[in-house]
Order: C-alpha cells, then sequence, then structure tokens
C-alpha cells in the first residue's frame, strides 16, 4: 500500500495535480487583479519649452512616483518632450521611431509600465502632434497624430493626421484608444472613435489660457473630457501639463493643470491640482471587461 501511494504521489497523477494547482492559481490572481482594479496614474507635470533633457528627467521621475503607488499605465500630457506651440520643434522633433521615442520605450520597459505620452513627430519635413502608446516591454504599440490641429497659433501648423490616425489596440487591459486635445473638440472625431468600442482612452492635453482666467476655465476643461466620455463611451483619462507658453500668438497663456479623469458615464473620478505638478492616481474596475 505505501509503495502504491509513493507512486501515486511521483507520477502522472501527482504532476496533474500540480498543473490543476498552478491554474487555480493563476485564475485567483487574475480575480484579484480584477477586483482591485486597473491602476492608471495622470502625471500632471511642467514642461519647459525646448528642455529636451530636463523635460525627460521630470518624465522620469513621475514614472518613478506612479509606479511605486502601483500604477501599471502612466499617462502624460501633449507635446511633452519640446512644449506645445514650439516651433523650434520643426528643426529638432525627431522621427517615431527615434531618438525621443526610443528613450521613452526603454523607460517604459525599465519600469515595467504602460506609457502615454504626447510627442513631437517630423516626417518628411512635416511636424506632427502625436500620441504613442508605449508597452510594458517597451514596444510602440499605437501611434496617434492629431487630426483636429489649430491651425493659427503656430506658423508653419502642426500637420494634420488622416483617419487612420482614428484607431485602438487591444491590450490586456481591454481595448485602447488614444485621442490628442483639440481631437476631443470634434463630436465627428468622437464618435468615429466610439464606433471603435475603446474600453479606455487617453488623451494629452495641452490646455491653456490667460492666467487672470485659471482656475475658472478648468471647468470648460472639465466639460470637454466629460463630453468625450459619454459620447464614447470609454474610460477617459485627459492629462494636461503645467507651464507657460513662450512662442508664437499664444505666448504667455498658461497651462492650468487641473487634468481629469472620468468614467464612461461621465462620473468624475479625479482631478489634479490647479497649476502645480500632480501625480494622481485612479482605480479603473471596468476597463478589463473586454479580455
Amino acid at each position: 500500500m505505501f509503495e502504491r501511494l509513493i507512486a501515486a504521489i511521483t507520477g502522472p497523477t501527482f504532476w496533474g495535480i500540480v498543473l490543476i494547482a498552478i491554474i487555480l492559481l493563476g485564475a485567483s490572481a487574475q480575480a484579484l487583479t480584477r477586483k482591485s482594479g486597473l491602476k492608471i496614474a495622470l502625471c500632471q507635470i511642467f514642461i519647459v519649452d525646448g528642455d529636451r533633457q530636463g523635460n525627460f528627467t521630470r518624465i522620469e521621475n513621475a514614472i518613478i512616483e506612479a509606479t511605486s503607488k502601483g500604477a501599471s499605465i502612466v499617462c502624460f500630457p501633449e507635446a511633452s518632450m519640446l512644449g506645445w506651440l514650439n516651433s523650434d520643434a520643426y528643426t529638432r522633433a525627431c522621427t517615431i521611431p527615434g531618438p525621443d521615442s526610443d528613450q521613452l520605450c526603454a523607460l517604459a520597459k525599465k519600469y515595467a509600465v504602460f506609457l502615454c505620452i504626447g510627442i513631437e513627430e517630423i516626417k518628411s519635413g512635416r511636424l506632427h502632434n502625436s500620441a504613442v502608446v508605449i508597452s510594458d516591454q517597451g514596444d510602440i504599440i499605437l501611434k496617434h497624430r492629431q487630426v483636429n490641429v489649430p491651425e493659427k497659433l503656430m506658423s508653419p501648423p502642426y500637420t494634420p493626421g488622416a483617419d487612420v490616425d482614428i484607431c485602438t489596440v487591444k491590450t490586456r487591459f481591454g481595448r485602447i484608444g488614444v485621442l490628442v486635445c483639440a481631437d476631443t473638440h470634434s463630436d465627428c472625431l468622437l464618435k468615429r472613435m466610439a464606433n471603435l468600442k475603446p474600453d479606455l482612452l487617453l488623451v494629452p492635453y495641452g490646455y491653456a489660457e490667460d492666467e487672470a482666467k485659471w482656475p475658472a476655465h478648468g471647468q470648460e476643461f472639465m466639460r470637454i473630457v466629460v463630453n468625450a466620455a459619454t459620447t464614447t463611451k470609454a474610460n477617459v483619462v485627459g492629462t494636461n501639463l503645467v507651464g507657460r507658453i513662450i512662442k508664437g500668438p499664444w505666448s504667455g497663456k498658461i497651462f492650468g493643470g487641473q487634468s481629469v479623469a472620468v468614467d464612461k458615464t461621465g462620473k468624475i473620478l479625479a482631478v489634479a491640482k490647479d497649476r502645480d505638478r500632480d501625480i494622481k492616481i485612479i482605480s479603473i474596475n471596468t476597463a478589463m471587461q473586454s479580455l
């Protein structure tokens, strides 16, 4: 009898039990992750026009803080490497992939985190106001070029993207879409995104106004993000920056922060600080339902 018991434990039956146990433990871990929710960081940071290396340092420091708080996705503002409406980007911006995006991919891999960030892109002499999603393995899995481009704010203006730039990517967190700032002012683009049925919509913003109009202008910013959520039926993370525009017709206007996360019903989940750096962590339980 003793010999039969030993044979059962060390034979195929034993390894079958081990395999079942591993599967059950994996299922339990996945259930726990879904219960605790997906943690996303709104990384509202200062961006200094033209200070590529300083901006990169501020980006990395924000990632360190966000991941220490358990964030699996970190979201940054528009044009985070060189600054929005910075005409110097015509001579300083990189291709995507290129040196700037390579550095960001290395950060995503180093800290094992998904990264969404606005980044200037030069292609064939044309400047695009773009955004990328980078996986925790350091791969660019989505690139979006802003389609709704305000043309009178910089000369020459950014080159608009095309219809194919409205897209989503399937991840273990659900289906993720990306728009850039003024894209969310267009009902047509929001409806196009809604047709793609994203679970999560990430939007780098550069929301600026005269100094005297803050903090009240934050209410208009919030209204835009709420409308984006209710139109696309997605959870929306809108990350604004803080700082000051120093070039072009909007020189002197202030980026007021107040980054906001909204669920698909339009409920406000979080609002970041007014005109100050802030790393705000939110938890979204419904973002994984489309796995």
